[in-house]
């Protein structure tokens, strides 16, 4: 059966996270239902990968199997972007090879966390608001801490059901944009569940002074997460991107 991999984008304030839950509404179900709907028959959508709640994507992927005639396939999403709500955006959508699965295909994902020291009425719901300036010379040695380790145990929520807590850090960095905002930046070839927030909550303690190379080292060689930071709230967190091998696309 053909494969196609969607692109898209959401503002996740609404929604329970990407992932079918039964406690509320999220964004695989709101997608799901709208192209079913559309194509006119059950049509099961598969994430690159399960944002929590609140947390939002500049660029998700997911893909579905359908053996019909996709060929207008920018009508499609004509009809998909009228269909669903305001915070759901759909990119485009393109053919690929029937074994690419858009979770198990993807090279690497890229995370954005925004912070700002400002109060501001148009970005408290996108931002995470701190009440101090924070020392990023200590915070980005520490981003070359992560890179040198590949089990984040301790920046994982408890009791998943991955196999292995086993990452590689490509990139993580903190750049100061203004005189109040500062953007967290990381990519990895997978991220456990809750990683990326906790290691924000981490990394923030560093930036309260609170915390050295040395303890931060501790905590991720402890490998557990209750020695690790607060996770930061998930209104800040963005996926930014998924890179996949170019030669999934027909």
């Amino acid at each position: 059966m053909p494969r196609y991999f969607m692109t898209l984008s959401y503002n996740g304030r609404n929604y329970v996270g990407w992932q079918i839950q039964p406690n509320g509404i999220s964004v695989q179900q709101v997608v799901q239902d709208a192209l079913s709907v559309i194509l006119r028959e059950r049509v099961d959508i598969t994430g690159a990968g399960r944002t929590d709640a609140g947390v939002h994507a500049r660029k998700m992927v997911a893909h579905f199997d359908w053996e019909g005639d996709l060929a207008s396939a920018g009508d499609l999403v004509h009809k998909l972007n009228n269909f669903l709500p305001k915070d759901v955006s759909i990119a485009n959508i393109r053919p690929v090879k029937a074994d690419a699965h858009a979770r198990f295909t993807a090279v690497y994902r890229s995370y954005s966390y925004h912070i700002t020291t400002r109060k501001d009425p148009f970005l408290y719901e996108l931002t995470h608001r701190i009440y101090f300036q924070p020392n990023l010379q200590l915070m980005n040695e520490l981003c070359n801490v992560l890179k040198e380790y590949s089990d984040f145990t301790s920046f994982s929520r408890l009791h998943t059901d991955v196999k292995t807590n086993l990452c590689k850090i490509e990139h993580a960095h903190w750049t100061q944009t203004d005189e109040h905002y500062y953007l967290f930046e990381i990519t990895a070839d997978r991220f456990l569940r809750n990683m990326v927030r906790a290691i924000v909550g981490t990394l923030l303690e560093a930036g309260k002074g609170r915390l050295d190379e040395r303890g931060f080292r501790r905590i991720i060689e402890a490998k557990n997460r209750n020695v690790a930071g607060d996770s930061a709230p998930g209104h800040a967190l963005y996926l930014e991107d998924v890179v996949y091998p170019n030669d999934i696309w027909l």
